[in-house]
Parts: structure tokens; C-alpha cells; sequence
């Protein structure tokens, strides 16, 4: 999975003065003129999935308002991947418990729905509506279900068909657009709740891929980041049969579009032909996001990663050994059951291998419907919090020095936000480096500027333009 995050869909691009778009047919449907209010836990793929539901709901006449207070319908769009997104959750739903005569329609979405099913309005009564994100397109008639009265509805199907998209999507950035191109996953990791979550991997068609590509660029998007839980495991089910690689070269080709992203790749499933395509297209961006979990095979082998610390550095090599400089970023879990000391220095050393540009590092939580849950939490809190300090902090020393070598080069930067300081702006290089920059340029949000670093600190860089 790609690295979690709390985030509501207006803070996503709170710097961007550009109104919003979409690309899908807007005609409105019938609706009230009702209000609703969204707040997204989770991952990129989460944030995507708010986008398609406030299509869904704009097209049916609602308008989105900025607050719980002003709105009819209040979504609370979930991520189950660590305890503590989905305690935030039932936290928010708590609030309400105080205000049993608030009259609004409350609805819980995405991953923690479909873990939780109909328990939820057994530990929340006041919840209405439960959806899993297999059943964002069904959306329509669960409304409508609602509005004829029904007191609580729900949507936990996980079929494998027209879950990617839904009829209208409403997009949050008016640059960069989100893009699913593989749902679910089947890899079995022992601590993930996704397969359970999200289902199996079913793949979109290259063909309808590239349809909205396509129209995403004649709407203005010049960057599309492809998601997925294993974005790279991608598998064309036409009789194209084109690969991820190919798809990538492909999407890239579309009149337009200037970068290609993806996330979150596999170690299983990455290959050479990956590396060959970020060197052979520039616009296929220069960065990687290869999650590790453990640099101990024995616990790798505990997780079910189906690759050992050796097989693991050797795609690192891979990378490495191309001609572009990629970054390269990662996710690491401490304090999985049974982790020794020994099995922590292994991760340390890997660090120290690999030279990640960054890490997301999380504390081991068991969660529900996964094999690791029967090995017990046998490490206490406090030692987990200890360990990923000492991982952070090794890692910390690695930015430190990778991002000084940067300074005095020149990136190619997307400027998407603007400091409240006059004269200074923020963005990211192809190779998904954050730059904060002075210019004396107004109005440069949707540019691609060229940026000179002068400065570094372990999360960013400070620049200024050129030319």
C-alpha cells in the first residue's frame, strides 16, 4: 500500500487557485439541492476514491460544504490499513453521540466499511449508510434507497466489474490527476487487511486507460499518477495484453501529458522492463516507490513478502544501474511479532544499502481477518516506539546527506502551491522531490519552472528559479 495519510479533499490542494474540473459527463441528475461533507483517511487510491464519490453526488444536484455543521450528508471515507486511522474514525463518529438530534445522514466508506460491515451501525447507530469502495458506482441507487426512507443501507459487494471509475468524477487538483488501473490485491501479506478490504486484483483495460488519459489531458492535466494497491502487478485483460511497462510508455505518448506517475509498486512484480522505461521516456517520472517492510528475511518470510533481503537489493541495484538518477522511496513496519534486536539492525544495514530518498515508517498494529493477528503483539508499544525512532533517526542522517549532494542542481519543477509570503512557491521535480522556491514570477501555479537548489533539510529542498 501506498503511505497513509489524514487528509480532507479541500487540503489537497489548498494552494491551487484553479477552479476545479472534471473530465466525465457532467450533466447533473435530479437531486434536492441537499449539502454533504467528505473527510478522507488514508492513501492516495483513498483520496481518488473521494473524488469519485463527490462526482457521484454533484451529479445528483448536492453541493459540497466545507464543514460537518453545514451539511445534510457527512462521509467519512475510511482507511484500515493501521489501528490508529480507523480508531480516528469511530473517534469522529463518537461526536455525534452528543448530538442525537443533528439530523443529518451519516455514511462510512471505503476500507474500514467493508472490514467492519453492518457491526458498524451496531457500534454506531447513527450511521446510515456503509460502502465498501467496490460499490462506489452503485452509489446512485444507495442514495436513493435512502432518500425513499430506508434508515440503513449498504454497498459491501466486491465485484470484480466497473469498480474503478465512476460515472462523474469531480478532480481535486487542477494539474495532477488520479488514475486506478488495478484494484485489489493478491498478494497475502500476513499483517494486510487489503485483500480483504479492496478484494482480489482485477486490472482496468489498456484501452479505457488510455480513453481517459486522453481526455484528461484536452481538459489541461499534464501529470497522471497511476494507482494501485500493487500498481505494477497490472494485467490488460484484452487481448492486448499490454504490460505495465507498455502502459506506461503509452500513457506518456497521449498528446499533453508531460508526467507519468504510479504507485505502489511490488518488489515481486517489478522488472527491468520498468527500469528501461523511466530511462527511454522522460516523461515517465524518475521515482520509484518500492515498499520493503523488514530487512530481515526471517521476518519478511514471517509477512509473507515473497522475496528474501538479497532479492530485494537486487531490484534496488536494477534501479540504480539506470541512466537517469531515480529516487527511490520505501515503507517499513518495526516491531512485527517476533522482531529481534538482530532483525532490526538488519533493516538499519538496509537502510544504509538501499539509500532511500524516504521512508514511511509505521509501528507494527495487528488488525482484523490477517494470519499475523494468531502470532500475537508480542512486543510492547513502548519498544516499538523506540525502534521506529532509531529507524527514523538512521534514516533522517541518510536524507540529510542525499539531499546535500542536490544542492547547486537544477530540477524541472510542477508549481502547485503558493506561500503566503509574496514570492514564494512550492512543488515537486520529476523525481518527487518537494522544492520550496522564490521567484519574482507571479501567478505560477500549473507551471513547470525550472528550480536551482541553494539549501536542503531532510524533508525538502529550498531553491530558487532560473531563467
Amino acid at each position: 500500500m501506498p503511505p497513509s495519510f489524514d487528509v480532507r479533499l479541500d487540503d489537497l490542494t489548498s494552494a491551487c487557485a484553479e477552479p476545479r474540473r472534471s473530465v466525465q459527463d457532467s450533466r447533473m441528475l435530479p437531486g434536492n439541492g441537499d449539502t454533504f461533507y467528505i473527510e478522507t483517511f488514508g492513501c492516495q487510491m483513498n483520496a481518488h476514491d473521494s473524488e469519485k464519490v463527490a462526482g457521484v453526488l454533484l451529479g445528483r444536484g448536492y453541493q459540497q460544504v466545507e464543514s460537518v455543521d453545514a451539511a445534510k450528508l457527512v462521509f467519512y471515507n475510511t482507511c484500515s490499513i493501521r489501528e490508529k486511522a480507523a480508531q480516528k474514525v469511530f473517534s469522529r463518529l463518537g461526536e455525534f453521540r452528543k448530538h442525537p438530534d443533528h439530523g443529518k445522514v451519516i455514511g462510512v466508506l471505503g476500507c474500514v466499511a467493508q472490514q467492519e460491515g453492518e457491526e458498524i451501525f451496531e457500534r454506531a447507530p447513527w450511521v446510515s449508510l456503509v460502502c465498501g469502495s467496490a460499490s462506489y458506482s452503485k452509489l446512485p441507487a444507495l442514495l436513493a434507497e435512502l432518500e425513499a426512507g430506508n434508515r440503513r443501507v449498504t454497498g459491501l459487494d466486491t465485484d470484480t466489474d466497473e469498480t474503478f471509475e465512476t460515472e462523474i468524477t469531480r478532480r481535486d487538483n487542477p494539474f495532477r490527476a488520479y488514475l486506478t488501473i488495478i484494484e485489489g490485491c493478491d498478494k497475502s501479506c500476513s499483517y494486510c487487511v487489503v485483500p480483504h478490504t479492496r478484494g482480489p486484483e482485477r486490472s482496468r483495460s489498456s484501452a479505457s486507460v488510455l480513453e481517459e488519459v486522453r481526455k484528461l489531458a484536452d481538459a489541461g492535466y499534464s501529470e497522471i499518477q497511476l494507482l494501485g494497491q500493487t500498481v505494477n502487478s497490472y494485467r490488460d485483460p484484452t487481448p492486448r495484453r499490454m504490460t505495465f511497462a507498455e502502459l506506461l510508455v503509452a500513457v506518456a505518448g497521449v498528446r499533453g501529458i508531460r508526467r507519468v506517475r504510479f504507485t505502489t509498486s511490488h518488489p515481486r512484480d517489478f522488472g527491468r522492463d520498468i527500469v528501461e522505461a523511466i530511462d527511454s521516456v522522460p516523461a515517465v517520472c524518475d521515482h520509484v516507490h518500492l515498499p520493503v517492510q523488514s530487512g530481515s528475511t526471517r521476518v519478511l518470510r514471517a509477512m509473507q513478502r515473497t522475496y528474501t533481503r538479497e532479492e530485494y537489493l537486487e531490484k534496488i541495484a536494477m534501479i540504480r544501474s539506470a541512466r537517469r538518477s531515480i529516487s527511490v522511496t520505501s515503507d517499513i513496519i518495526v516491531g512485527f511479532p517476533g522482531e529481534t534486536e538482530e532483525d532490526l539492525a538488519e533493516t538499519l544495514s538496509l537502510l544504509d544499502a538501499a539509500q532511500y530518498d524516504g521512508v514511511f515508517a509505521f509501528q507494527y498494529s495487528p488488525r482484523p481477518n490477517t494470519a499475523s493477528l494468531q502470532m500475537g503483539d508480542s512486543i510492547p508499544e513502548e519498544e516499538k516506539g523506540r525502534r521506529l525512532a532509531v529507524v527514523q533517526d538512521r534514516q533522517r542522517e541518510i536524507q540529510v546527506a542525499r539531499n546535500n549532494e542536490i544542492v547547486g542542481q537544477t530540477f524541472e519543477v510542477l508549481v502547485d502551491g503558493a506561500s503566503r509570503r509574496p514570492g514564494q512557491w512550492a512543488g515537486r521535480s520529476s523525481s518527487n522531490r518537494i522544492l520550496n522556491f522564490s521567484s519574482q514570477h507571479s501567478d505560477l501555479l500549473g507551471q513547470y519552472v525550472q528550480v536551482r537548489v541553494t539549501r536542503a533539510s531532510p524533508n525538502s529542498l529550498i531553491g530558487e528559479q532560473i531563467g
